[in-house]
């Protein structure tokens, strides 16, 4: 069996909160200005009130709108892959699966809470979105959402991204989406930077702090983010909640889950269903890793404190590990792993050692990409590499072990907007930061 199908009426109905399984709470966010948790009422500025309680909601299964599931039914479910050429190609007795999630729309896992923010916002009487994208991918994600719901879309995209990957910005603007480079000349954020270098490459920090701007400053504005915050892991476990379904018809529960980690979306998609199973005192040997650039190590190098998810300093302090807020990662092409911190519940889970973590140099990715590519067909974004990179590695040690470990890793997207990247690896022009 080399894809594990589920038919559409068997989509989730109901996300997955991991929070209330959590050992011990998981630390509010806090109000810079009192140091106290952040009120509702703050929150309020730039979020709709659905997602502030999905943000704080202690309810271990929170129902998914049917507008919601009528539009993920486009693509979901998404199959589960066994990658029999890859096993092979790699002499492994390990079981290599993926789950695909780049058969959405936008070529990505990112539209599973873009549908759901669009949605909210949308009832709740907003009119415009902002947010911030590194790679395309969650900016592509929103501009597909909005269109189901009527909404305008305004994108600040990290400019070295921008410059990478025009496929990207052009599917944005197909979308009805509007782009600018960031930082940009529009807001008092991005001038701090745009004004000392006009070519300045950006990081998701900087736009963050563009996007939220201009949030807080209109009445008919709410500000979306496609990765870090609760509510987005929440609405991302569909994603693990079908690998359940189909590893269980494939015959299998998998000894090592893996994902790469940017903001933290993806990966705890993926794992989150499968750590809950953990932190109810099952599976206590399942393997759950995160890997990330060595241009951004943010869990294997970061401290664990209180910092702000942007770079000026608009958000609340969060408690995870960061890099510190005002760091500008090299312009790697896995842009959207370009991130001085990760999701607050991804970093609990770390901290508390229910996950580990492992960082890859560019080159290792491409050359991980590349393999995938030749054996599997599929064409991974930079950032999804990672993950297969990791998997790669834990074959070739069931190779010399003899294990036959179950290993799953989530392909989070399609790198055929990444091309620009794989064409400077394969010229040996690509540098391994």
């Amino acid at each position: 069996m080399r894809k594990i199908l589920l038919p559409e009426g068997e989509i989730p109905r109901r996300w997955l909160n991991i929070t209330p399984l959590l050992p011990e709470p998981l630390e509010p966010p806090l109000d810079p200005e009192t140091g106290k948790p952040v009120s509702p009422e703050k929150l309020g500025a730039i979020f709709p009130e659905p997602l502030i309680e999905q943000e704080v909601s202690q309810e271990e299964w929170i129902d998914i709108p049917e507008e919601v599931l009528e539009v993920l039914s486009l693509w979901r479910p998404t199959p589960l892959h066994r990658a029999k050429n890859l096993e092979e190609y790699l002499e492994t007795p390990a079981k290599i699966f993926y789950k695909n999630e780049s058969l959405s729309p936008p070529g990505s896992h990112k539209p599973n809470t873009a549908v759901a923010q669009a949605y909210y916002n949308k009832i709740s009487g907003i009119r415009r979105l902002t947010t911030e994208t590194g790679a395309g991918q969650w900016g592509s994600a929103l501009s597909f959402a909005t269109q189901f719901f009527d909404l305008e879309c305004r994108v600040f995209m990290v400019r070295v991204s921008y410059n990478q990957k025009p496929y990207r910005r052009i599917l944005i603007e197909t979308w009805g989406g509007e782009v600018i480079p960031s930082p940009s000349p529009y807001t008092e954020a991005g001038r701090r930077f745009y004004e000392k270098d006009p070519d300045h490459p950006g990081s998701l920090g900087i736009a963050i702090s563009e996007a939220i701007e201009e949030a807080a400053g209109r009445k008919d504005t709410n500000y979306s983010l496609g990765s870090v915050l609760n509510h987005v892991m929440l609405h991302q476990t569909v994603i693990g909640l079908e690998a359940k379904k189909q590893m269980e018809e494939a015959g299998f529960y998998p000894d090592v889950v893996i994902g790469a980690v940017g903001g933290g979306s993806n990966f705890a998609g993926l794992a989150f269903p499968f750590l809950a199973d953990r932190l109810r005192g099952d599976r206590e040997h399942l393997e759950v890793v995160a890997v990330e650039p060595t241009a951004c190590p943010t869990l294997t190098k970061g401290e664990y404190r209180y910092d702000f998810g942007d770079s000026v300093g608009l958000t609340p302090l969060i408690k995870m590990y960061t890099l510190g807020h005002d760091f500008v990662p090299p312009p790697i092409h896995a842009g959207g792993l370009r991130y001085h911190g990760d999701a607050p519940l991804v970093c609990k889970l770390y901290n508390l050692g229910f996950i580990s973590a492992v960082a890859y140099d560019q080159s290792e990715v491409f050359e991980a990409a590349l393999t995938f590519a030749r054996t599997e067909g599929i064409v991974p974004a930079p950032e999804s590499a990672h993950a297969v990179r990791k998997a790669i590695d834990e074959a070739l040690k069931c190779r010399e072990t003899g294990e036959e470990k179950v290993i799953l890793f989530n392909l989070s997207g399609h790198g055929y907007f990444d091309l620009s990247a794989y064409d400077k690896f394969l010229r040996g022009e690509l540098k391994g930061t």
